[in-house]
């Protein structure tokens, strides 16, 4: 199934009735789990059902761990060979090199601030510019969201909902979740369903909505090809799409994040 233009999504990543010592708690922590899973700020807990927060407790600590994804810090990929991005987790700014015409765009995640190269120019119209970093901003908040996703079950803005058992297309068993945002990325209305494999507790295929109201998602894609990326886990593989040159660093030059 075709996907519509790379639509921009949100940012904007079952448990037996009875937990054994190992399965974390709503709240992210278990006996065996010190370092603690908490909801970000804005997650709306409240209309959330426990065992949906459970199932992405055990997802992030399938994934590495809370504490391996909080001390991850630099992060590179190629977006369906379309641009490649640079991300400072800790600093929040992203360097975005778009493959076609070899535009440069880094950006302030939090202030919107940055620097634009384009066509062998660095860019000073206010207004080009101003325009040119909310795209930078919003390809971000896309581009992440289509590599981290498990790890943002708990973001700011979601509700998350157990929907049922299923399989995958794959014929995997899974336990399907629901997110729903509210009043966070470009696009709050979307609405998400995600298999998690209960074997594994990874993210095993995702659907998407374009409308919370809509009952046939616009596709259903794959999440395979899980590889160990530094302390974390993540997959590239979306079936007809592919994340490509995935790497988690240490350190960068601090050149990575100029324009030129």
């Amino acid at each position: 199934m075709k996907i519509q233009t790379f639509l921009l999504l949100t940012i904007a990543f079952v448990l037996s009735n009875c937990q054994s010592p190992n399965e974390p708690t709503a709240a992210g922590v278990s006996p065996s789990t010190p370092y603690p899973n908490p909801p970000a700020e804005g997650f709306n807990a409240e209309d959330s059902d426990p065992r949906a927060m459970e199932i992405a407790d055990s997802v992030m600590l399938a994934m590495g761990g809370r504490q391996s994804w909080d001390t991850t810090r630099y992060f590179h990929w190629n977006f369906f060979g379309m641009r490649t991005l640079l991300w400072d987790k800790q600093e929040g700014r992203a360097k975005i090199t778009m493959l076609q015409d070899s535009t440069q765009m880094v950006v302030d995640l939090e202030t919107g601030e940055g620097e634009i190269y384009r066509e062998g120019n660095k860019l000073t119209d206010e207004t080009a510019l101003r325009e040119g970093l909310q795209q930078a901003k919003s390809i971000w908040i896309n581009d992440a969201y289509w590599l981290f996703m498990p790890f943002k079950l708990k973001d700011s803005g979601v509700t998350l909902k157990y929907l049922k058992a299923d399989t995958t297309q794959a014929g995997q068993a899974a336990d399907v979740l629901q997110l729903t945002f509210e009043s966070v990325g470009d696009t709050p209305q979307n609405k998400y369903h995600v298999w998690v494999g209960k074997e594994d507790r990874l993210v095993r295929q995702w659907a998407y909505f374009s409308n919370a109201t809509d009952e046939e998602p616009k596709f259903i894609l794959p999440w395979d090809d899980y590889q160990t990326y530094g302390d974390i886990m993540l997959s590239g593989d979306r079936g007809e799409r592919q994340i490509t040159d995935i790497k988690v660093m240490e350190e960068v030059p601090r050149a990575a994040f100029a324009v030129n």
